[in-house]
């Protein structure tokens, strides 16, 4: 039996396992079938995704990279509040300084932790579409669309508690609309002109998370391009926490993408693989 040593962290309740593999000390297994395995809230540790922590490809421009495993399994580009829990873990760890840059599928991703959170700036926003029609049992739910690293679907509601996000969520998530990649889906409701609620479908986790940072990105984005709310955001998440988004908007594009929030450390261990 192999024992990998491991932390979870989690930033806004999106928790995560995160492992040092600079090493190779996952050697012979299966980055995707150990996601799965260790991210089982019953067999296992228990995870939102599964972050492994692996060399640059060029030390000149990056202090590490990371690969990043959705709960099924799947390989994403992009995770907001992974990224902060993997920035985070790089500065405890000595990987990185405070300030710090690490490859993704999704490109560079810039962060700084601070002393009671973590900043991330994403890599860009593109492919907004304003006012899609969902066909949804027999109805059509307006959403609007955008790609924060890993593609996102908005729908406004009046009351976000009542909301249905599993069904809707999944429905709208395998939707022909959003083929062949699928997409998150956010539900939002806006509370003032700089502060909005989220709660949100994850793609790969299947079900709601506690919070979604990419999502909470789009989510204020899309609520800027419609003149609902300014930079910076404040976004409340499932779990009761705030995730700060700010950016610059010129029309319908948008740079200087940030999202800050509070990242904690739950526990340190060892797998037993």
């Amino acid at each position: 039996m192999k024992k990998i040593p491991f932390y979870k962290i989690h930033g806004n309740g999106n928790d995560f396992i995160v492992i040092d593999n600079r090493r190779n000390i996952l050697k012979g297994i299966g980055l995707s079938g150990l996601a799965k395995k260790v991210c089982h809230r019953n067999r296992s540790v228990g995870a939102d995704g599964l972050i492994v922590i692996v060399p640059p490809a060029d030390r000149k421009t990056a202090n590490f990279k990371w690969r990043f495993f959705n709960a099924d399994g799947t390989e994403a580009e992009m995770c907001g509040n992974g990224s902060r829990c993997a920035a985070l873990f790089a500065h405890l760890k000595k990987i990185a300084p405070r300030r710090m840059a690490f490859e993704t599928l999704a490109g560079i991703i810039h962060a700084e932790v601070k002393k009671d959170s973590v900043r991330v700036q994403l890599t860009g926003a593109s492919g907004l579409r304003m006012n899609v029609p969902v066909p949804l049992a027999g109805s059509t739910r307006m959403g609007y669309f955008i790609n924060t690293g890993v593609p996102h679907l908005v729908y406004f509601s009046e009351n976000l508690d009542s909301e249905d996000v599993q069904a809707v969520g999944s429905a709208s998530r395998w939707h022909d609309v959003f083929k062949p990649a699928g997409t998150n889906v956010n539900f939002i409701q806006i509370d003032g002109p700089r502060r909005l609620r989220i709660r949100t479908y994850e793609r790969g986790v299947e079900g709601e998370t506690l919070a979604c940072g990419t999502g909470s990105v789009a989510a204020a984005l899309i609520a800027a391009a419609l003149g609902k709310v300014k930079s910076p955001a404040t976004v409340k998440t499932r779990g009761g926490d705030v995730l700060v988004v700010s950016f610059s908007r010129s029309g319908e594009d948008f740079s200087d993408l940030h999202l800050e929030g509070k990242v904690v450390i739950a526990c340190e261990g060892m797998l037993h693989l």
